[in-house]
């Protein structure tokens, strides 16, 4: 990191960006969906990468690109082939590009290029921070139809809106299923009973996926979306569109499958609370 400037952000996740970061050049570690650079810009990043996250259905995993695009800030995303996503410094230290929008096209970065260059490049630019973006449609909502009497179904565009009050219930997230920093206890704020995330299409070591064992040593059933079949950083298409490709053993004790739809194993994870709580 050393041949960076110090005013380049680094960060695992868009939802680390403090007031202190006003105006800065980062690479974080989400995914370029369009929520992680809504809040990005919300926090008036000056340009940023991301990680494709597998770009997968509908393109979601870089569609925050054009959203930046639209505010005037460059954006680029990473391969999730090439670096680990969730984790930062791995992103700076082998992320190569491989989407970038207009904005950043014209200072010169490409696909093909490190994610160390891009940065120098966006650093080198001399950028104003972004405008507010115009607000997002509800990222976090209750699914009272899929739920039952004393188990709440929480539908969530990121993993940093879960809260205190979703302990023990079920959670339907549109976060990557990377644990940030690779750091087990980053994968969850609060004790969910289940939670559904978006692998990301898995990438390079597995990294989409590094969430499911976390959960599991707090006794968290996990799951993973694929990718293409839920847009990332959409809770509404991941309940409605997701399907499960990877589990965890406290998920598949509840009754949880790979291929099913993640509506199936929503009913399996309340079936499976609902007789916690009568046993």
């Amino acid at each position: 990191m050393s041949s960076l400037p110090d005013s380049v952000v680094v960060l695992d996740s868009v939802t680390h960006f403090e007031a202190k970061h006003h105006g800065a050049v980062a690479y974080c570690g989400s995914h370029a969906g369009i929520y992680a650079a809504y809040y990005a810009a919300s926090k008036g990043v000056a340009g940023i990468v991301l990680n494709d996250a597998g770009i997968g259905r509908e393109r979601a995993g870089v569609a925050g690109l054009a959203l930046l695009d639209g505010l005037g800030v460059p954006g680029a995303a990473i391969s999730h082939l090439s670096a680990r996503i969730g984790e930062g410094r791995d992103g700076v230290e082998r992320g190569v590009l491989t989407t970038v929008n207009r904005a950043a096209e014209a200072l010169g970065l490409k696909p093909g290029m490190s994610c160390r260059d891009a940065l120098l490049l966006l650093h080198k630019a001399n950028r104003r921070p972004s405008p507010k973006p115009t607000p997002l449609e509800e990222s976090r909502f209750e699914l009272p139809e899929a739920g039952a009497p004393g188990v709440k179904v929480i539908v969530i565009d990121s993993m940093s809106l879960v809260k205190p009050e979703d302990d023990g219930h079920i959670v339907v997230a549109a976060s990557h299923g990377a644990a940030l920093g690779g750091r087990a206890d980053m994968a969850i704020k609060y004790p969910v009973f289940a939670c559904v995330c978006n692998d990301a299409d898995r990438g390079i070591d597995n990294a989409g996926v590094t969430r499911l064992p976390a959960l599991e040593q707090r006794g968290i059933a996990g799951a993973c979306v694929s990718a293409f079949s839920a847009r990332i950083g959409d809770g509404r298409s991941t309940f409605a569109d997701g399907y499960i490709s990877t589990i965890n053993e406290t998920a598949r004790r509840h009754g949880a499958m790979v291929g099913q739809s993640t509506r199936e194993f929503v009913a399996a994870m309340v079936a499976a609370r609902l007789k916690e709580l009568k046993s």
